[in-house]
């Protein structure tokens, strides 16, 4: 018991650091995360500074509970009288202990996920936001960014995302392209499939003659009937992603205005 105990009070002092830092982080790779020990202790150490302040001065301000180091010291000591002595005062202060870390650790979980959605939501983790970029940015998720367009600001966001990908067919090289709705990665952060949506196909032989018009390049294209098509990127030899925004889409399909002649009435003509 004597060892046992202070290691318990280390582990529950320690845990709401590990749960915001997991809450707050985006990472593609579910199955293990290979970010280097220190790093991750260090980041929990940075969240618990931040969390137990605020709710020690919450438990004043609000309870008149103040933080009693000589109980927590003997807690952590090896001696088991000194353990015993400090049991007995917690067990007249168990409510509100228990209080405390049950709303620490509920808000461990929440409060990370906010700033997260927050950042998701401001954009404030694009390439070019600031000097903040690197504190707030999800390095572990390429793919987000990429299949997202998450790094363009508001005013540049993409309306859709289409996907083109060359896949061997029964040894011919076709290709499928489509717009993106949705994207899936597998347990070590890798892409695993794509959901596209208005997919077409064409063998990679049939490729654009020079000067070809939109309605003679949409003829090399094979309908693929159905609402969702799933690309397996295993699968995809080449993928090319582009961003696509209605705006300029109708800009470039407007005909340019005629050049304007001055053309001189018959009255102009007999002065």
């Amino acid at each position: 018991m004597n060892v046992a105990l202070p290691a318990l009070i280390v582990f529950l002092l320690l845990l709401p650091g590990f749960i915001a830092r997991s809450r707050f982080k985006r990472a593609e790779r579910i199955s293990l995360d290979y970010s280097p020990f220190g790093q991750i202790v260090t980041e929990a150490m940075l969240w618990n500074c931040v969390f137990h302040p605020l709710w020690l001065l919450a438990a004043a301000w609000l309870f008149g509970h103040t933080l009693q180091p000589l109980l927590l010291l003997e807690l952590l000591s090896s001696d088991a009288a000194s353990q015993a002595k400090a049991i007995q005062g917690i067990a007249l202060q168990f409510s509100w202990i228990c209080a405390y870390f049950l709303s620490l650790y509920a808000g461990a979980w929440i409060v990370p996920n906010g700033f997260r959605l927050m950042i998701t939501h401001y954009r404030l983790d694009r390439a070019n936001a600031g000097w903040y970029v690197p504190w707030l940015r999800f390095n572990q998720a390429p793919w987000y960014y990429l299949l997202t367009g998450a790094d363009f600001d508001e005013e540049q966001r993409p309306d859709l995302i289409s996907v083109s990908a060359i896949v061997n067919v029964a040894g011919q090289a076709v290709l499928f392209t489509g717009i993106l709705d949705n994207f899936f990665v597998d347990a070590n952060g890798s892409l695993d499939r794509l959901i596209l949506e208005k997919v077409m196909r064409r063998p990679l032989s049939a490729d654009k003659p020079d000067g070809a018009s939109i309605a003679e390049e949409l003829e090399r294209f094979y309908v693929v009937e159905g609402d969702y098509f799933v690309l397996r990127y295993s699968e995809a030899i080449t993928l090319n992603i582009e961003y696509i925004r209605m705006d300029r889409l109708v800009d470039d399909d407007m005909p340019e205005p005629e050049p304007a002649v001055d053309t001189l009435s018959e009255a102009d003509t007999q002065d």
